[in-house]
């Protein structure tokens, strides 16, 4: 694990401080119940309506699935698919409550989310991936245009408190995007796959030698963007690839790409 900061306990102390100066102690969703800044600004009742992922999903994509079952299953959406990653989970569905924190955390730097955020993807990754033999954290990169005008990169900030949990680095250095692509928000599915087929590549001397790599991402929606991160892994030595997501969309047409 990596030693805590001496001086983090007062820095988290004051930022909170000053968050409660600019924004009352309320939920930021609904404006009704009360909240703080170390629960992200998200009060009880809109905790409660986020739907968490659990059994039955399928193993490749984890899609859920409403028919109970206690055996392992791959959905008819993955037969016959070639995928970068082994696996894909993660740990709510993207509606409601969830859909709008996470588009308020990425599009509108509402960052006072992240702490909600943090605590469902660590929640349901940590038991998952502990003691796994993981060895990196990597962010879906954005472009350096794309990185300036937002001034963060979401996916990075997620990663941070989940490496840190499992005592792994977060690699920044490993791939890169060099296609500024356009948001896949409202592409369809085959549109998110070849908008995203050449975006990312290997970093320059980036090499691993048959590493196990989480790759993290705030949303999975079809899978395109984190299997052409995955892909371009692969490229430079990684061995098993998984991905985790914050939220994750249900889709009526096969989910992934």
């Amino acid at each position: 694990m990596h030693p805590a900061r001496p001086g983090l306990p007062l820095c988290r102390g004051l930022l909170e401080l000053g968050l409660g100066l600019v924004y009352p102690n309320r939920c930021q969703i609904c404006h009704n119940e009360p909240s703080s800044a170390a629960l992200g600004f998200v009060g009880d009742r809109c905790r409660r309506s986020l739907r968490a992922i659990e059994w039955p999903f399928c193993s490749r994509c984890g899609l859920p699935h409403s028919t109970a079952t206690t055996r392992e299953f791959t959905c008819s959406n993955c037969e016959g698919l070639s995928l970068a990653f082994e696996s894909a989970r993660a740990a709510v569905v993207a509606e409601g409550v969830a859909l709008e924190v996470i588009h308020r955390f990425k599009y509108d730097r509402a960052l006072w989310f992240r702490p909600l955020l943090a605590d469902l993807l660590v929640t349901a990754a940590l038991p998952a991936l502990a003691g796994g033999g993981w060895t990196a954290v990597v962010p879906v990169p954005l472009h350096p245009v794309r990185q300036r005008e937002r001034e963060y990169n979401q996916a990075e900030l997620l990663a941070l408190p989940l490496a840190r949990a499992l005592g792994i680095p977060v690699r920044r250095d490993l791939v890169r995007r060099t296609t500024a692509t356009r948001t896949q928000t409202h592409l369809s599915r085959s549109e998110r796959s070849r908008n995203v087929s050449r975006a990312f590549q290997p970093a320059r001397h980036a090499h691993m030698d048959g590493d196990s790599i989480i790759v993290l991402d705030d949303i999975l929606t079809t899978g395109a963007t984190t299997n052409a991160v995955a892909g371009a892994l692969k490229r430079c030595g990684a061995g098993r690839i998984c991905v985790w997501s914050v939220a994750r969309a249900i889709l009526r047409e096969p989910p992934m790409a």
